[in-house]
């Protein structure tokens, strides 16, 4: 059995031993002319078309490395596979991959590296903002991306084509002479001070008022929340480690460490939260998790929470907020009772507390008014008393 595949696709056919075989030409030899074919195996021919497309890429690739043909696309994947990979989470490669395959390789992949402009990046940036996917059918159809994705794609961009500089593959980086679109500015929601207690109240209804309160209490990640072990918590010196967390991707969870070296971190919290733990672990005092599911016995899903979160406001009758917003809550909260910036960019694992004050500059704006009315009054009331 033959399977006729379109030119530069190889061919498959099936074996009479009953495997999968794969060949395609790779080029002529130097000496006779002869052509020289590879092949590839495998046990369904499904199997053996990804490995076809596969070994096809890479010497496609190797080729262009040999001639000095390098295209975009051809040196974003030896720059992805040989320097980013390797030192990147699985979360951030799946981004980093969706980024090429939908917005940069179908707009300037064919393009020669040393032939890139800024207009070329820039008319891309334009192009996705406004339609969405560049290999849409119809692009009047295509979704606005939004800025943050924009700036994303640049950032990845700039990684990439900044070590095409430093090989000296390309004289400069084109992408330094775009214009990216402004940060987006989100309104920031907490839980208003006064009706902390009635989301508890109905978190303890819900049997959740240990992670709750912890999660309000330290401003702990939703991730890092639900990958806690109970070895994690030192009793006597009121500290918990955070060493890790988990994510849901694909259907399974995905244990791995904290999202940069600043959040590992030891953490202080309240004795009250200590309290709420020890009993916590009294309804299951074999299992080796902090908060384990009441389904599985293991480890939370993160999407699970988040919709039990919903579910605890929605008793309470409070606005609709984020699970990440119970960390903004803390933030908030922290900054209104007094506590550092350094202090808190340290609690939240933060990499700087230049970073912790711009994310919360709307609130220590706001205690600057506040501070600034009260001493106006001072000074009002200290006028009126040297005039009497």
């Amino acid at each position: 059995m033959d399977s006729r595949r379109k030119k530069g696709e190889g061919s498959i056919r099936e074996r009479k031993d009953g495997r999968w075989e794969g060949r395609f030409t790779v080029g002529a030899s130097p000496h006779d002319g002869k052509t020289i074919s590879k092949s590839v195996m495998g046990k369904t021919y499904d199997e053996v078309s990804e490995k076809l497309k596969k070994a096809i890429n890479d010497a496609n690739r190797k080729k262009s490395i040999n001639t000095g043909t390098l295209t975009v696309a051809d040196w974003m994947m030896i720059w992805f596979d040989t320097y980013s990979r390797p030192v990147i989470r699985d979360s951030t490669a799946e981004s980093y991959q969706s980024h090429m395959k939908n917005h940069i390789f179908p707009a300037i992949g064919e393009i020669s590296l040393d032939s890139l402009t800024s207009p070329d990046i820039q008319t891309m940036y334009n192009t996705i903002k406004a339609s969405g996917r560049i290999n849409r059918k119809d692009l009047s159809e295509g979704v606005e991306l939004s800025s943050h994705t924009i700036r994303g794609i640049h950032a990845l961009l700039r990684q990439c084509l900044e070590q095409a500089v430093r090989e000296r593959r390309i004289r400069f980086n084109p992408v330094e002479a775009c214009k990216l679109p402004p940060k987006e500015q989100n309104e920031m929601k907490v839980i208003p001070p006064e009706k902390v207690g009635v989301y508890l109240k109905y978190a303890e209804k819900r049997g959740v008022l240990a992670m709750l309160f912890l999660a309000l209490s330290s401003g702990l990640r939703r991730g890092e929340l639900l990958a806690l072990l109970w070895s994690d918590l030192n009793i006597e010196n009121s500290t918990i480690a955070v060493t890790k967390q988990v994510s849901g991707r694909k259907g399974n969870l995905v244990v791995s460490s904290p999202k940069t070296p600043n959040s590992i971190r030891t953490l202080a919290i309240p004795k009250q939260a200590v309290e709420l733990l020890i009993s916590e672990h009294a309804r299951h005092p074999d299992n080796i998790y902090m908060f384990p599911s009441p389904k599985t016995g293991k480890m939370y899903y993160p999407d699970s929470v988040g919709r039990l979160h919903k579910k605890v406001l929605e008793d309470a009758g409070l606005e609709m907020i984020r699970f990440h917003d119970l960390r903004h809550t803390f933030a908030t909260l922290a900054i209104q009772n007094g506590v550092d910036i350094k202090t808190l960019s340290s609690m939240l694992g933060h990499y700087s507390a230049g970073f912790t004050l711009d994310t919360y500059a709307h609130v220590s704006t706001k205690m600057q008014r506040e501070a600034a009315n009260k001493m106006g009054k001072f000074m009002k009331n200290a006028v009126h008393m040297n005039e009497g």
